[in-house]
């Protein structure tokens, strides 16, 4: 018990959500890698790949939560070297799925976005926390100016991620206080804007999109989800290849009833090509019910429920800003993901942080909840109590006989 004392400090709640998420992950991950393990000689090496990211992510929560928050300011750099990355990125990045949104140095295989975002909280939380330094309007559009580049680079490629990114951002200025004015004329240029680009996106022909890059990718997301079912009789559904993500996606929820099928006990992780990853929370429902599915949905409430609590503790700018910016990021993205799968919204491609299956999203993931909990021990005082030295008791000493009209000197009340 004292060793788990000295190894997790910070809030016990957002380490017991993270267990939880932990759990969930590499079970259901297990099962839903079905599809790419028979592929494979050891069929035991897509779960070990990914058991391996979650462990180095654990790793990596040890040492951060270690660091005191007021060091985090310094990772405000990543921001110009993830803008590098993702200049360089479309010219000699690895193309996945019709995107080059990975890029390979000495050997290793990473998504600069992922940094960019968590570049992009921390720089959004330095700027708020300036507030004597700077006036609003040099604020608002230092923030406008960074965050805005950066989701430009990362939106050819990724267009969701852009979105969302952006999206918490200004949720963060919103809840810095920034200029009402300003964010209601920013939310509706960009509400016309997107309209815009949807309307032509949708009216232009597919064959003209090719100039500029997954313009027909989004435009058939856009087009499928609009569409919602095509039926040929009141009685018959098709699948097409617009809603076979989707279909698939909707047979799992409702073929999970209550108590699901159990763990192992899937079928529809053999039709859908991102079981692991985009679909992960179908999966879940199909083999862990309803039940299960609300409890992951209960996960991610109680996240940014405590990482409010968090910031209302802490007595510093900097540390609320960037601990609310790192839950939001991570709520929004597992709510992205969960509206996919039950089609609420198009098909994002948005990972489950910490529970769908990949790499730099994990241990990305990771280094947010070291981040929460770093500013909870060091920003909050939550969950850091040390072990007090123990103090020697003191005798009661008689007091000396002095020699005759001498007397004891009072005792003093002292103050501590």
């Amino acid at each position: 018990m004292d060793l788990a004392n000295k190894l997790f400090k910070g809030d016990r709640v957002i380490w017991i959500i993270f267990m939880f998420l932990c759990l969930i992950s590499v079970v259901e991950v297990f099962s839903a890698t079905s599809t790419i393990a028979y592929k494979n000689a050891n069929h035991w090496a897509p779960i070990v790949r990914h058991a391996s990211f979650l462990l180095g992510g654990f790793v990596l929560i040890l040492l951060i939560h270690n660091i005191p928050a007021r060091f985090f300011p310094v990772l405000i750099l990543l921001l110009p070297v993830s803008m590098v990355l993702l200049i360089l990125t479309p010219f000699i990045g690895v193309r996945t799925n019709d995107a080059h949104r990975w890029l390979e140095i000495l050997g290793v295989q990473f998504q600069p976005s992922e940094i960019a975002k968590l570049a992009c909280i921390i720089f959004v939380a330095f700027m708020l926390s300036r507030r004597g330094k700077f006036t609003e309007k040099q604020i608002f559009t230092g923030i406008l100016t960074g965050v805005g580049l950066t989701c430009v680079l990362i939106l050819p490629e990724n267009f969701s991620t852009a979105i969302m990114l952006f999206a918490v951002c200004c949720l963060m200025m919103f809840i810095g206080q920034l200029p009402f004015k300003n964010l209601a004329m920013l939310g509706g240029v960009l509400a016309l804007g997107l309209g815009l680009f949807i309307l032509v996106l949708t009216v232009t022909p597919k064959e003209y999109l090719s100039v500029v890059p997954r313009a027909a990718t989004w435009k058939e997301r856009i087009s499928g989800f609009k569409e919602k079912e095509r039926k040929i009789d009141p009685a018959t559904y098709e699948i097409t290849d617009d809603n076979y993500q989707v279909s698939h996606a909707k047979i799992a929820i409702a073929r999970g009833g209550l108590f699901g099928q159990m763990p192992g006990h899937g079928q529809q992780r053999d039709f859908l090509p991102q079981a692991y990853s985009d679909f992960i929370y179908a999966i879940i429902i199909e083999e862990l019910g309803i039940i299960g599915g609300v409890f992951v949905l209960l996960l991610y409430i109680m996240l940014l429920v405590r990482v409010g609590m968090i910031a209302r503790k802490c007595d510093k700018l900097f540390p609320k800003f960037l601990v609310l910016g790192c839950g939001l990021l991570l709520v929004v993205q597992a709510l992205a993901n969960m509206a996919v799968a039950v089609n609420l919204i198009p098909v994002t491609g948005q990972p489950m942080p910490l529970v769908s299956r990949g790499g730099t999203s994990t241990v990305i993931s990771c280094i947010y909840f070291g981040v929460i909990l770093s500013v909870s021990r060091f920003g909050a005082h939550m969950g850091n109590q040390e072990d007090e030295p123990e103090t020697e008791e003191l005798e009661d000493e008689p007091l000396k006989e002095l020699p005759e009209g001498e007397e004891n000197p009072p005792l003093v009340a002292m103050e501590v």
